[in-house]
């Protein structure tokens, strides 16, 4: 459409401004269900009848719990539907509807048994995600696991810690090799890391940039998990790893195991409601561990945390440096206004977020990424593109390019075009 002002037919009504074009999406967070055969094809074989493996099982109905369990659930149930299962030492997982959601209505998105031939091919198989992303005009997809959880704790809550090690360079040789080996770009490598142990963490990281990757998962707030917090300093090689290698730490909400609640009866619709609240902590405790100061070269990525928060924090945290650091314990290690450290290092992610985008002067036109969420019930497939339309078509070209693209690619090592006009 020509971006000069537009008229109806009618002369009597005003004038309409054009909608800027969408260009094609890159997106910084969607997911992958893992395809049954994945441990026991990439396992080392001394390994691999230990690995996760999928049973077929009847289940009964699932039950919201919260915290690391989430669900509570009869299996082998009489006459309840089929699912498939997960099994993994003590672990027992079974796949869900409302995490393989995509070509389901509404309100059959539930927390219903699953098997894999009910699900869309595109949850576990490479070549259909490509072929769904391009009917969603998305280029590119970066996506998180599932049975490892959000950042690996699958495997660091397991006994056999030489077991997980295996496992967690499995799915990342996997990843890297078989779910994007052929996908010419299309799908961007994402890896996991033995959170158990941060030299390891930070040789897993600089054994798969060498191969190109340059994104891994992360959690939000690693404390929750029983491990040490940012502050110590103990994480301090995984991060100088990623500093290296250019590798993007990404930290998908619920990714400490525990999602933020009220009451503890409150129906799931409170924790989904709420579930940028770890987000928030998160980015506050990097602000003022130094971290950033340490790493000036590292990059953080809030995945699915929405944007619409990032104003006010930064404003109070700027408040509290200004005011309080003489008591407050950062004043020795945060020698800049913290909301500079966010401007330029971390970037904000989201998918629906109409309050975000109207602060964008605050929130940052450089430090917000676009998502689809591919396949679980808040993805916007398959109208992804109107999506985005509705909400940034009355933003300039330049700007809508940046959010659903560029700032994408500069946060992902992506070597792309360059700004249209510009």
């Amino acid at each position: 459409m020509d971006q000069a002002m537009v008229t109806s037919d009618d002369a009597s009504d005003p004038p309409v401004a054009p909608r800027t074009e969408i260009p094609p999406i890159i997106s910084v967070d969607d997911h992958i269900v893992e395809p049954p055969h994945l441990w026991k094809t990439w396992l080392p074989e001394r390994y691999r009848d230990r690995g996760p493996r999928v049973e077929r099982r009847r289940l009964g109905d699932m039950t919201w719990v919260g915290g690391a369990k989430m669900y509570e659930y009869e299996l082998d149930a009489e006459d309840a539907p089929w699912c498939d299962v997960w099994f993994y030492e003590d672990l027992v997982h079974p796949n869900k509807r409302h995490v393989a959601a995509v070509g389901f209505d509404r309100d059959e998105m539930t927390m219903a048994p699953i098997t894999y031939e009910e699900m869309r091919p595109g949850c576990y198989e490479p070549k259909a995600r490509v072929a769904d992303m391009t009917a969603n005009h998305v280029e590119a997809s970066l996506s998180f696991p599932t049975l490892p959880r959000f950042c690996g704790q699958t495997f660091y809550e397991a006994s056999d810690r030489d077991l997980g090690l295996a496992c967690v360079k499995a799915y990342n040789d996997f990843i890297i090799e078989e779910w994007c080996g052929d996908s010419d770009g299309a799908l961007i490598p994402l890896i996991i890391i033995p959170l158990w142990d941060a030299d390891l963490a930070a040789a897993e990281v600089r054994r798969n940039a060498e191969r190109g990757c340059h994104a891994v998962c992360f959690s939000e707030i690693a404390p929750n998990l029983g491990l040490p917090s940012i502050h110590t300093g103990y994480w301090d090689p995984f991060f100088a790893a990623c500093q290296d290698t250019q590798t993007t730490v990404n930290m998908h909400i619920g990714s400490s195991s525990k999602m933020p609640a009220a009451s503890p009866d409150a129906p799931p619709a409170v924790a989904a409601s709420l579930s940028f609240n770890n987000a928030i902590a998160s980015m506050s405790d990097f602000l003022f561990s130094g971290v950033l100061v340490r790493f000036p070269e590292l990059k953080l990525a809030y995945s699915e945390g929405q944007i619409g928060w990032i104003p006010y924090i930064l404003e109070r945290a700027d408040d509290v440096w200004k005011e309080h650091r003489a008591w407050g314990g950062v004043a020795d290690i945060v020698p800049e206004p913290p909301s500079t450290y966010y401007y330029r290092q971390i970037f904000g992610c989201f998918f629906r977020d109409n309050h975000g985008l109207r602060s964008l002067d605050e929130v940052g036109v450089d430090n917000i990424t676009f998502e689809t969420d591919y396949p679980h019930t808040d993805t916007t497939w398959p109208h992804t593109k109107q999506v985005a339309g509705d909400m940034m078509g009355h933003l300039p070209a330049d700007v809508v390019w940046k959010i659903v693209r560029g700032n994408a690619a500069r946060m992902l090592s992506l070597d792309i075009e360059a700004c249209p006009g510009t």
